[in-house]
């Protein structure tokens, strides 16, 4: 019998939460709340519906369930609870989601200190975060309260027309000169240098080819950030993943590298995260578009003239990753740069794959000398937001007035429009697709089946493309040593048998439910059964078990929690701390077609208790017979492996005649089972 013992969550680094905090987080936590940080939903019926966060999604195959709490993709199996959506969504731990859900529903944890030992057993991710959150407000401190930090970095965010109460939205910071305060600060504060090395904040100091450096000096840290205005990254879910520190304006000139960001730690890669992102979620959802531009201050500026659903790539090319976390709060973006050259490289950058993955692209570039934060700063709300209005145009047209219009060398013209269409042939909407062919041959007088015989070359050979990509994938794993049996996924658990997820799906939904009362045992006790008492009864009688080593864990963990007389089988099992078991459970929870709600029983005053005896009887009658298809797929395997073995003897007389009396044993007692299933065997 497995032993659960009370769950006791680590939080912070030096406390930890009990059993009784984490049950109202879970009781406040509701799905709906949670998964709409993170994915525009929209109402179906008695559910919500959305485009799953966990996979190239076009169509919403992403189903909340307010009822059951839980959310649940029909494509690719993700989901869970609130906490177990947080854990797979933001790749955190089961207490940090605990943590993010106690601070969105205001729920006081009351803490303890942990042990030297259990605060050493702590995650690096954990402490890595913890470290950045520190930073992130010391930084701010010092831009506030320091002297240098007022006069130095505060004056540099105010000549640049920023508003005290947009460094506060923004967190914005400065970091003082001397190149050690932030990690004698830290270290102070009781920080572990690994941590201030692995987030990026400090360096180690080298002597090799330094001559003001002497032998002592190595392995000093050194401040990264020193002398600059900082601005902090935070992640979608509001966790600060890094930071970017800016020279200050009198140092700029001559300077190679203006800005200095964080670099890739296991809390931070670059081409994962949007700069403002955390900032603009909710004003994206809101106008259903983005506005993409380049830099920091662009972001802010951005804000500050009212306009809030804006992000930064900070310089990069687009990657699949940003694309789809936006992708999550809409379809529509814009991409707002500056008139020059430069601004024209960065609205071409990219722009195929966000074609490809499905979103709306429209650009607008801003007249030659200015940037968002400039153009922003120089016009009202009003007049920044028509501006934008009147002047933005689908990507299209954009590429066709840059590399085809006013085009008069018949070569580069022709190459303009090969990579036009060829921009189109990657739109996966057929519809689309095609008005964008009708649009273009209206625009540059080329027939439009020429165009689309075009296009059609370029789909052809980015299908052919792919098939060789899964070939040469196919070819290299080809040979590959077969690996030791991994612990069973979501992804695995689909070679158990049917027969065996439907137990499952029985115990995770009703395991806690009586089907048996006042049963007499051996010593002439009566003892009542429950769903996961009768199934763990059954296929202990002849030593059975589940083929994956989760469904057994599931079982044993339902029927040690009978006793307790809160247990709920489904609401255990999809909170559970593990993800997998807490994904598998909501995969069996939910059914993929629920009714809407709009069946109601004709009589009210029916006999409830009548109602629930009817009830039980058809769950009883749906075990026992489970139960017995469960017995009969064994058996039936077990003849297969007989058979298998017979043809493998050969002459072997002895072992043969061993066999053949086990396939008659097995055969007989799958007979049985089948008359008593009430099936028809052929022999």
């Amino acid at each position: 019998m497995l032993v659960i013992e009370e769950i006791v969550v680590p939080l912070r680094l030096n406390f930890m939460i009990d059993r009784a905090t984490v049950d109202r987080i879970i009781d406040a936590a509701k799905i709906v709340d949670v998964v709409g940080e993170f994915v525009t939903l929209k109402k179906a019926g008695v559910n919500y519906k959305g485009l799953c966060p966990f996979h190239d999604d076009r169509n919403p195959s992403f189903m909340v369930s307010p009822a059951k709490n839980i959310c649940h993709c029909f494509v690719c199996g993700k989901g869970g609870t609130p906490a177990g959506f947080l854990m797979e969504h933001e790749q955190i731990t089961y207490p940090e989601a605990l943590r993010w859900l106690a601070k969105k529903y205001n729920i006081e944890i009351v803490e303890k200190e942990l042990t030297d030992e259990e605060r050493t057993a702590q995650s690096e991710r954990e402490s890595m975060f913890i470290v950045n959150e520190w930073a992130k407000d010391w930084f701010h401190d010092i831009l506030k309260t320091d002297p240098d930090g007022v006069a130095i970095g505060k004056q540099y965010f105010r000549s640049r027309g920023i508003r005290d109460d947009i460094i506060e939205k923004f967190q914005l910071g400065y970091a003082p000169q001397k190149r050690d305060a932030l990690s004698k600060a830290a270290i102070k504060k009781g920080y572990q240098p690994e941590f201030l090395l692995k987030t990026g904040l400090c360096y180690e100091r080298k002597i090799e080819g330094d001559k003001d450096n002497t032998e002592e000096d190595k392995g000093q840290l050194i401040d990264r950030y020193s002398g600059r205005a900082i601005f902090p990254w935070f992640n979608v879910s509001g966790k600060v993943v890094a930071f970017g520190g800016r020279v200050l304006d009198s140092r700029t000139k001559g300077v190679a590298q203006k800005y200095v960001n964080s670099p890739d730690s296991d809390i931070y890669h670059k081409e994962r995260e949007l700069y403002g992102i955390y900032q603009a979620k909710k004003a994206i959802v809101k106008e259903d578009r983005v506005f993409m531009v380049e830099g920091y201050t662009d972001v802010i500026a951005m804000h500050q003239a009212g306009i809030e659903n804006v992000v930064a790539n900070s310089g990069t090319a687009l990657s699949i990753h940003q694309i789809h976390i936006l992708h999550r709060f809409t379809s529509n973006i814009t991409l707002l740069y500056d008139g020059d050259e430069a601004g024209i490289h960065a609205a071409m950058r990219g722009t195929d794959m966000l074609l490809q993955e499905g979103m709306n692209i429209k650009v607008l570039l801003l007249p030659d000398g200015d940037d968002p934060d400039s153009f922003a700063r120089k016009h009202s709300t009003e007049e920044l937001k028509r501006y934008i209005e009147e002047n933005q145009t689908d990507f299209i047209t954009f590429k066709t007035r840059l590399t085809v219009e006013n085009i008069s060398d018949p070569v580069k013209r022709s190459e303009g429009i090969a990579g036009i269409v060829k921009s189109i042939a990657v739109i996966p909407d057929q519809i689309l697709r095609s008005t964008y062919i009708s649009d273009l041959s209206r625009r540059i007088g080329i027939k439009e089946q020429t165009l689309i015989a075009e296009m059609n070359k370029y789909i052809r050979a980015g299908i052919e493309e792919k098939e060789k990509e899964r070939e040469r994938e196919e070819r290299k794993n080809e040979g590959t040593a077969v690996s030791p049996t991994p612990k069973p996924t979501s992804a695995t658990i689909g070679a158990a048998s049917q027969i065996e997820l439907l137990l499952l799906r029985e115990i995770i939904r009703h395991g806690e439910e009586i089907i048996f009362e006042d049963v007499e045992t051996d010593n002439g006790t009566k003892i009542s059964l429950s769903v996961s008492q009768y199934i763990n009864y059954d296929l202990s009688q002849d030593e059975l078990l589940f083929s994956q080593p989760i469904y057994n864990q599931i079982l044993a963990e339902a029927v040690a929690r009978q006793n307790d007389e809160a247990f709920k089988a489904e609401t255990y099992f999809c909170s559970h701390p593990d993800l997998q078991i807490s994904q598998l459970a909501t995969r069996l929870a939910i059914d993929r077609h629920q009714l809407g709600g709009r069946f109601k029983f004709d009589k009210e005053d029916e006999d409830k208790d009548k109602q629930q005896q009817e009830k039980t009887a058809r769950l009883r009658q749906r075990i026992l017979h489970l139960v017995m298809d469960y017995r009969l797929d064994i058996m039936e395997k077990r003849l297969k492996t007989i058979q298998q073995q017979l043809h493998l003897l050969g002459s072997n007389m002895e072992q043969t005649k061993k066999l053949l009396q086990e396939y008659m044993d097995t055969k007989e007692i799958r007979d049985a089972l089948a008359r008593r299933l009430g099936s028809d065997l052929i022999v």
